[in-house]
């Protein structure tokens, strides 16, 4: 494992305070077990990377370890060299420790590139994707997923709603996620050709708010906001916050919901031998005929 530094090439100023995100991701490494989403997103990446008629033989995947064992075990022969790197204080089981914003290899080293449940904590996300798009060769493909914006909806709604009845404010405690909209424009922005977004919904039901505040801790997802309310939370909140969701539950087992909302994005490095778009107007063929039925004008 090589360690490239903490922050030679430091984010913008931004909403997430990084020295702390790399902290909590670190100690989510040492917990034992794995994030269950770590794992079904990796499965995922498998499945979309098998799904390319293609062998990737240098693939960068940007995520936590556990993310890169499984898509290498899962993947098979359809990738060769594969280099795992993150950016946690903990990078024992990573080759590479670097910035998301200042990749540490040189320009169009990796036929595939794949970030897992990563970007939402930069802060400065299209420089990521900059440089994502800057170290793939010509016709490399990205493929990428973090939190979107329905993500923990119902955490943030009960979260606002006991702290103002019990403190009598509100401060911000879960980061804000970007939409789908947001996400294909990202992607245009930082010069991907033929971007793609799609959306994966994972709903988790869980008995224990204890249970949940494990699993967002094994991911480092905690809070990390540069702008968080710093004062210790009572044992009386967070009872309140675990009635509050089980209250808000329609189900009669005792166990609550909680969404993850996975945006999966994917575009590949500009190359002229890939297909183009036909220009508007250009069709020989009505949609009509294709389609075998008659057309009306409107």
């Amino acid at each position: 494992m090589q360690h490239m530094g903490k922050d030679t090439q430091p984010d913008k100023q931004g909403p997430f305070e990084r020295r702390l995100i790399r902290q909590r991701k670190a100690r989510g490494q040492r917990q034992a077990g794995h994030a269950f989403l770590y794992e079904r997103c990796a499965q995922d990446a498998a499945e979309r990377v098998a799904s390319v008629n293609r062998q990737f033989d240098n693939v960068l995947v940007f995520a936590d370890p556990v993310f890169g064992e499984i898509l290498q075990a899962e993947a098979g022969d359809k990738i060769g060299h594969m280099v795992c790197a993150h950016y946690s204080d903990a990078g024992d089981s990573c080759d590479l420790i670097c910035s998301q914003t200042a990749l540490a290899f040189a320009d169009q080293s990796f036929d595939l590139v794949i970030n897992g449940l990563s970007l939402h904590g930069v802060n400065d996300v299209p420089k990521a994707c900059v440089e994502i798009n800057r170290v793939l060769r010509a016709d490399g493909l990205f493929i990428g997923c973090l939190f979107g914006g329905a993500s923990l909806g119902e955490l943030r709604l009960a979260m606002y709603e006991v702290e103002e009845r019990l403190l009598g404010r509100v401060s911000p405690r879960i980061s804000p996620m970007i939409s789908m909209d947001q996400a294909a424009q990202l992607l245009q922005h930082c010069g991907f050709a033929m971007p793609v977004i799609d959306r994966d919904m994972v709903t988790a039901r869980y008995g224990e708010l204890k249970t949940l505040l494990r699993d967002l801790r094994r991911m480092g997802e905690s809070n990390a906001l540069a702008g968080r309310d710093k004062r210790a939370l009572s044992r009386t909140f967070f009872l309140a916050l675990e009635d509050n969701l089980k209250n808000g539950c329609s189900e009669n087992d005792g166990k609550f919901q909680i969404s993850y909302d996975i945006l999966w994005l994917s575009g590949w490095r500009p190359c002229p031998t890939q297909a183009q778009p036909l220009k508007p107007g250009s069709a020989k063929t009505k949609l009509s005929d294709a389609l075998g039925v008659k057309e009306h004008k409107l």
